[in-house]
This record gives C-alpha cells, structure tokens and sequence, in this order.
C-alpha cells in the first residue's frame, strides 16, 4: 500500500520524481499528470492518482478511476472505467497499461469502436493503431437483436486496415451459426456481401423460399450458394460467389452463381416450341480485370439449359436481361491505337447468335499526317459462325477487313467547319456461299464524302432565381453529311451474310468505315442532314449547365433500290433539364412525307430530394406497341418508404402490371420489402402474386 504524505511533500516529491527521471532517461515531451488528489508509492517510486485523475501526452489522454505512474519505465497502470483517447480514436476496458513513449498497451475488458463497426474483447495488447483482441466479438451498427455479428477466438485488428481473425463464427444478434476456420478482411470491404432472404407466393411457383449467402473464405474471396424452394417446381440449388483483387495497378473483379433443379410443375415449351425438360440448371459468370494501365480483360458467360428459366424463376432480372449473351475480351490500349480480341460465344441453342472465334483488331484513332490531313485505319480477322437455333445448315466465314480514310479539315474562324474524306475498304472472304461457284472472294469498294458544320450562338442577359439561370446562351448546329460508295452491293452472292442487318428503329451509320453490316451493304449515295439546337446556363459551381437540347435528323437516298423513298424517316430528339429535379425526354420518329408518327418514346421524372418521386413514361411503336408507364415512391419516414408501378396497354386495354410495396430500413443493416403484383397478358407469369424480400444492405 501506498504510504500517505502532506500535500506540501507530494509536491516536492513530485518534481523530485520527474527530475530524477528526467536525469535517468530523456523523452521529447513529458506526460502531464492531473488529479484531486496524488500520493506516491516509496517502495515503487510510482505516483498514484485518484479523484477524476488523467495523464495527457501529445495527442494522447489517459482516464481511470485510478492512475500510477512509474516515471522511469515510462509506464501507466490505469484501473476503473478506463479510457485512451488519441486522436480520432478511443478505447475503453476495465483495466490496463500504457507506455507513453513506446505506444504499447494491455487492456482486460475492452470495448472500442471504427464507424461502423463495434470491438468487444475479453483482453487486448499492442498499440491503438495495431491491436490483438483475445475472444473478440464486433457488431456492424449498433448493437441489436438484428445487428450482424462475427465473433473470433483471436482477431488482429489494424486501425482503418484490416481485420484477422481465427476460429470465426458469422452471424446476427445473439446467433451466430457461419463458422469459419480463418477470415482476413479489408475493413472498407464487406464482410458477408451478399445476404438474402425471400419469401412469397405465385401461382405458377407455389410458394417459395429463397436464400442466398456468401462468407468470406480468402482475401478478397466470398464464396456461398443460393437455395430456392418453390412447392408446386421443386428446389433449386447452386454455388454463388464473388471475388475482388488489387495489387498496384492490376486489379480484378466478378462474380458467378448457378442453379439446378428438378422441376416437377408445368414447365410449357421454349422459344421454339419445343417441350422443357424436367432437369433445368443455369450457370453466369462475369468478370472485369486491368493489367497495368493499357491492358483490360472482361467477359461474361451465361449458360441456360432452357430459354424460360429465368422468365420463370427470376423475373425481376428477366425484365432488363431476356436474351443471354456470352462474350470475351481483351483490349490493350496504345499511345495512338487500340489492339484488340473479341470472342462472342453460343453456349445455348435457342437464340440467334452471330459466333465470332474470334475477331482481332486494330483500330488506330485519328492521326494528323501533315498538310492539314488525317489518316484513319483499322484492320480485323473474324471467324465467324452462324448457327440457327434448333439445328440445320448454318453459315461460315473467316474474313480479313481493313478500312483506311483520309481526310482535310477546312474551316473559317469558329463558325464553318467542312471536312472532305476519301477512303477505301477491302475484305477477303476465305469461304463463300455454297453453290455460289468461288472458293473465296476479294471486295474492294471506295467511298468519298464531305462532313460540314455551321456553328451559330447567342447569348441573352436572363435570371431567373426559381428555376436557377443565370444568363442564357443558345448554340445551333446545323449538319450536311455525305457519302458516296459506287457499286456497294458488290459480291453479295457470294458473300455469306452473318453480319447482316438487324432490325432498328435509329438512322444507321453512312460512313463506310462505322458500317458492322459489312456482309449486307446497301445504300450507295446519302446525304443526311441534322439540326442541333442547346440551351445553356451558368452553372452554379463550374462551366455551364444545358437546359434544353433539341436535335432532329433525316436521310436522303439519293441512290436508292426499288421500293425505297428519297426521305427515310424524320428522327427527333428533346431534352428538357430547368432543374436538378426535372427531367423531361422525347423520342419522335415519323414519316417525312405524311408526318405519320411511327415511333414514340417520352419519359418525364420530378425528384424533390429523398422525400418523393415521381416518373410517367410511354412507348409507341406504330401498329405494335402503345403502353404508359406511372412509378413513384414516397418517403413516409426514416424507416419507411412506399413504392408503386403500374404499367397501361392501350392496345389491349387492360393493365399488364400493377405493383405496391413497402420498404422498411433496419438500423442501416437490413433492407427488407413488402410487395404485391397483378399482372396480365403474360404466357408464363401468373396474374398475382406477393412477396417478403430481406437484403443485407452492408456487412
């Protein structure tokens, strides 16, 4: 026990203490001890501390019921309601030492935190920036019944870094049912990135449960599976996982996840009539990844046994991804080129795919050569195969290509640009039409063209506070572009079309060398004409803003086959942005001779912040399609937001979707969705269904 003295003698013995170990060992600063009341220990030499007692040093404070301090170990044993505090970082325990000069520390009982993440640990050691917990436990948000949880035997935890643990358990609240052997983690990665639970009801599905998880395995590694359970199908099951890499510049990312079942429902037939199998599986994959600064690799891969399974067992994803489309590619940028390997693969056999095994190209950019003039080349081998789906004679090609153009800008001071161009495209096919009487076949065509701009401007001194202008200026564009390409139709018997046009609603490119429909050209002489008008203010924080964007286009045939009209159809475009939170988009095509509407697109979207929004949209296409759209949510408070969409064919006359929900947010952790649908005109969805969806939003 410590010996009691005056408070005159604490005082002298004090300094004594701190001279004398100032004389046996020098330290840039020396800690500061406050308390009520000191008294010191003779047989230690230690300054015991207590009433409110704290040492500060530097950027560091030391709090506790009760304080020694052995000056010459440099040293603090701290008891009661500990606490460290450096900088943006504190931590709490029961009891503990703490060496100023080394940073080194012990804690029993610790309780520390990194937004968003909560330590517990029985004891601790290190230093507050690279700290070992022993029977660690660390909550993501605040602590709840809800809150995820990863307990560990020992962690290692570096501040802002990273976290290693052993013997790990993964789970929620007071369950914690995920072990694993070992986790090193980044601590601005997710734990447990994907969590998801659903459950719901559908006629054509039953009932259904769905399940999906994956737990961190390896740096940078998160593998699991997705179950699914649907009582009138049967169950679905597959492993899932993603992975992300960086070393220095190089750096990699994807994901893939399957699924397999056995389904016992009506299963109906596929895209062509054929009945679907009981067994039903799918496999997709996805991948991004750069090599240094020049190199990239992506690619993605969706295998499906049948065309339905997703329509049937994720209809959600069926809306925006209908058709599976597998590819590979690796691009490596150049100082002034780009060289590049494209695959486009049919792992299926239900929808038209035009294989490319693969095609490599050379595209340089623009290059000034000199007098005013630009070159422009580009070069590829393609193998190319087309296969119709279900079987029969299917199409082959390897072709050689190459493009090269030249052109001379021309301009007078910043309002008239005309550009002339000429340039020719050669392609060698080694394999032909069958029965077309050639082995291969060389087309050379030529092109020449001119591209001319007049650019026009105003300004205007308008403000309007309401809508944020601060000044106007109109910029207007008019375009002519021409292209001349004799006898472009050169060679089509024996050419096999497998880049072939496809069907389009926009003006297709004139260029000679921007045409991918190189094996079915058509299209000899074309003029095309535009007109671009913009609106612009200032803007608030830098440059300009538009407020308004009107661009309209048409082509004139001026060579033509037998059928076609002089004017194609007039394309025009509107943009309306007064405002951040007012957005308005029109899409027109329509009939240059009659002004009949052929196609129409419009789209207007209100946002005021976080509180509510509202979008209304349309689609029509003459004689096929004419539907509205109205979608909106409303936040009605911080846990809660409501969510419709109902979507109107007025061909039909009846309402093809009409969805309500809810979505209620848990503590920032968990996201979870109230939903119920109609639904009609549908061959495979059912008219109603609804549904509880659970996702972790981050862990």
């Amino acid at each position: 026990m410590p010996r009691a003295v005056t408070r005159g003698a604490r005082v002298f013995l004090l300094h004594l203490l701190l001279a004398g170990g100032a004389a046996a060992q020098t330290t840039p600063l020396a800690p500061e001890l406050k308390a009520e009341n000191t008294s010191f220990d003779l047989a230690t030499g230690d300054a015991v501390l207590t009433g409110h007692p704290r040492i500060e040093y530097g950027s560091t404070l030391l709090l506790a019921d009760e304080l020694r301090y052995s000056r010459s170990k440099n040293l603090a044993t701290a008891t009661g309601h500990v606490s460290i505090t450096a900088e943006d970082r504190r931590l709490l325990a029961d009891r503990g030492t703490y060496n100023f000069v080394t940073g080194q520390l012990t804690l029993v009982h610790v309780r520390a935190g990194e937004p968003p993440l909560h330590f517990t640990a029985d004891s601790a050691e290190g230093t507050k920036d690279n700290l070992s917990l022993t029977n660690a436990t660390v909550v993501y948000g605040e602590p709840a019944a809800f809150s995820p949880v990863l307990r560990a035997d020992s962690l290692d935890w570096i501040h802002g870094l990273r976290l290693t643990g052993h013997n790990v358990r993964l789970g929620f609240g007071d369950f914690r049912f995920f072990p694993l052997p070992r986790i090193d983690q980044d601590i601005k990665e997710p734990f447990i990135s994907h969590v998801t639970a659903h459950a719901g009801y559908r006629g054509s599905l039953g009932a259904i449960a769905l399940l999906g998880l994956h737990l961190p395995v390896a740096p940078g590694w998160k593998l699991g599976g997705d179950l699914g359970i649907f009582t009138n199908r049967g169950v679905m099951l597959g492993p899932s996982g993603e992975y992300r890499r960086k070393s220095g510049e190089n750096e990699a990312a994807g994901a893939f996840r399957s699924g397999f079942i056995l389904d016992h429902g009506d299963r109906l037939t596929d895209l062509l009539g054929r009945p679907i199998p009981k067994e039903r599986g799918l496999f997709e994959w996805n991948h991004r990844q750069r090599l240094g600064q020049r190199l990239t690799l992506s690619g993605q891969l969706y295998w499906w046994k049948d065309s339905e399974i997703v329509r049937d067992f994720y209809a959600a994803e069926f809306k925006h991804r209908q058709q599976p489309d597998s590819w590979l590619e690796a691009v490596y940028a150049g100082d002034n080129y780009q060289l590049s390997a494209f695959a486009r693969l049919q792992p299926n056999d239900f929808h038209v795919v035009r294989e490319r095994l693969p095609e490599i190209r050379f595209d340089l950019m623009p290059l000034s050569i000199g007098g005013g003039f630009y070159e422009r080349f580009h070069a590829s081998f393609a193998a190319l195969r087309d296969d119709p789906p279900g079987g029969g004679p299917g199409l082959r090609s390897d072709r050689l290509d190459a493009y090269y153009a030249l052109s001379r800008p021309l301009t007078a001071g910043d309002w008239l640009s005309i550009t002339p161009m000429a340039g020719g495209r050669a392609t060698y096919y080694a394999r032909t039409n069958p029965g077309s009487g050639r082995d291969n076949y060389t087309r050379w065509l030529g092109e020449l063209g001119v591209d001319a701009e007049l650019h026009a401007s105003g300004t205007f001194d308008y403000h309007n506070q309401l809508w944020g202008i601060n000044g106007l200026r109109h910029l207007l564009t008019p375009r002519i572009s021409y292209r001349y390409v004799p006898e472009i139709e050169r060679g089509a018997a024996y050419i096999p079309p497998i880049d072939r046009r496809i069907f389009s609603t926009s003006l297709d490119p004139i260029g000679l060398g921007a045409i991918r429909n190189i094996d079915d050209l058509h299209g000899t002489e074309v003029l095309r004409v535009g007109l671009d008008n913009t609106l612009q203010t200032r803007d608030g924080t830098f440059g300009s803003r538009d407020l308004l964007a009107f661009q309209f286009a048409a082509d004139a045939r001026l060579r033509r086959k037998s059928g076609e009209r002089l004017w194609s159809d007039i394309h025009a475009a509107l943009e309306l942005t007064p405002a951040p939170w007012l957005r308005f988009d029109l899409r027109q095509r329509f009939s240059a001779r009659t002004f009949a509407l052929r196609e129409v697109t419009g789209d207007l979207a209100i946002t005021d912040g976080e509180a509510w929004a509202l979008r209304a949209s349309t689609q029509y296409l003459q004689h096929q399609i004419e539907e509205y759209a109205l979608e909106g949510q409303l936040r009605l408070n911080e846990t809660w937001r409501a969510q419709a969409r109902l979507r109107y064919d007025a061909k039909q006359c009846r309402w093809n979707e009409q969805i309500y929900g809810l979505t209620q947010n848990l503590g920032n952790v968990w996201r979870i969705r109230y939903e119920i649908s109609w639904q009609q005109g549908g061959r495979r969805e059912s008219p109603f269904g609804f549904s509880l969806g659970l996702n972790l939003l981050r862990f």
